[in-house]
């Protein structure tokens, strides 16, 4: 069964760190980009930043400078570390990544989702 598997998450005071992992598990044939998104209370579900395969990134305005994306293509793992960190940073992380499960076939594929929150 092939699937994302995130950790990482908690609880952390402003201007701390954390560092959150997404593993993709199972009969994998290809890995394509991969992607953080973060859903706070009452809004809308948001992209926090995404990686190619080639180890290309794009980050969203708000997390720009702060947090830092990359990728492990040898573990098919993603790591979001995030560094000063903000109460508005506060939300639920999704990781999604497209996958080959099949071959020829690429589907996007989302974690279970882990918890930040930033308070003092």
């Amino acid at each position: 069964q092939v699937q994302l598997v995130e950790s990482g998450g908690g609880l952390m005071q402003p201007g701390g760190s954390l560092r959150l992992s997404c593993a993709a598990s199972g009969i994998i044939y290809g890995v394509g980009d991969m992607a953080w998104y973060r859903q706070a209370p009452g809004k809308q579900r948001e992209l926090v930043a995404t990686i190619s395969s080639y180890r290309s990134t794009n980050y969203a305005d708000s997390v720009k400078g702060r947090f830092t994306l990359s990728r492990d293509n040898v573990k098919n793992t993603v790591y979001l570390v995030m560094n000063s960190l903000k109460p508005e940073d506060t939300a639920v992380y999704y990781c999604s990544a497209a996958l080959m499960a099949t071959r020829g076939t690429w589907s996007t594929y989302w974690g279970q989702g882990t918890q930040v929150t930033v308070s003092s």
